[in-house]
């Protein structure tokens, strides 16, 4: 009897530790690893980021373009802006002219 005492007062405790740090070692793999995890966050943010990027990179485009609309829509339509934008529509190139192509 007194065997069996002693272990179980040494059994008892070492269950309930093994039995709390099971648990505890479950949560942290499910915060780490979880669909809400870190791991999830940091690649959520990394993202956001590439989003907000694109979302930069297309408000400056929109800026360009509305600049250029605005200038064929004045009063005063600038001539430069006509003659390159009807020589694109065209086709057409003035024999002085340097033509640069940069990419399509």
């Amino acid at each position: 009897m007194v065997v069996k005492r002693r272990l179980r007062r040494f059994l008892m405790p070492l269950a309930l530790y093994c039995a709390s740090g099971a648990v505890v070692a479950y949560f942290l793999h499910h915060a780490n690893h979880g669909r809400r995890g870190a791991e999830v966050r940091r690649e959520l943010k990394i993202k956001a980021y590439q989003l907000n990027q694109e979302l930069e990179a297309a408000k400056v485009e929109r800026h360009q373009w509305e600049r250029r609309i605005a200038l064929l829509r004045s009063d005063q339509i600038d001539r430069d802006l006509l003659e390159e934008q009807g020589r694109t529509m065209l086709g057409r190139v003035h024999r002085n002219d340097l033509v640069i192509i940069t990419g399509p």
